[in-house]
């Protein structure tokens, strides 16, 4: 893959879902660019998606491929690595792919540096026009980019996930509020959400 096939149409989608265009999204896309010409795009939850980050990337991987958090075949199991598995329930196909260390990424000192500035709301009126030009940068050239350049892919590391539980919810007797049984706890004797529950615990 040499670089996005994306038309401007879905690209703008894309963006519109998200709500700003930034560089997590463009290597969301690129990422889900490469599931869906390898396993195809979900309807339902044949296809399911594994999201090892809570980033930008992750909603272009629920728009474009149809795996979503709703359904229960986006999984976000986040531990801070910009990394997707995806499987295909019918025929066991399964990958994941990992984003490469970036050495060519130069100005992402200066990039997180003035994103640090915007965020405590210090950033200049010049600063402010940096930092957008360095993330149209990176959006190009993640875009355009060979996608082996850029991601390394390779086998899952654990299992399909089972199917989305349906689980009958409980009435907490705490707060009286309907809870998912497998997420409810036992506290006592006394059935609780999690909520209440750590609050009791966390009680003096």
């Amino acid at each position: 893959m040499p670089g996005s096939n994306l038309s401007e149409q879905q690209l703008r989608e894309t963006i519109a879902f998200h709500g700003h265009w930034c560089p997590g999204l463009a290597t969301g896309i690129r990422v889900a660019e490469a599931a869906m010409e390898r396993i195809g795009k979900a309807s339902d939850e044949e296809i399911v998606a594994v999201a090892e980050c809570d980033s930008c990337a992750v909603d272009a991987v629920q728009f474009l491929t149809g795996c979503t958090v709703g359904k229960g075949n986006l999984i976000v199991d986040n531990v801070g690595k910009m990394a997707f598995s995806f499987y295909r329930r019918r025929d066991g196909e399964s990958f994941r792919i990992v984003r490469r260390p970036d050495p060519a990424r130069g100005s992402d000192g200066e990039y997180r540096f003035l994103q640090q500035r915007r965020n405590s709301g210090d950033i200049t009126g010049e600063e402010s026009a940096r930092l957008e030009a360095i993330r149209m940068e990176q959006c190009k050239r993640l875009l355009d980019s060979p996608f082996d350049e850029l991601f390394a892919v390779g086998k899952t590391l654990r299992p399909a996930p089972a199917f989305a539980p349906m689980k009958s919810s409980v009435l907490c007797e705490e707060c009286g509020e309907m809870v998912m049984e497998t997420k409810a706890r036992l506290s006592d004797g006394r059935v609780l959400c999690p909520h209440c529950f750590f609050q009791e615990v966390e009680r003096p």
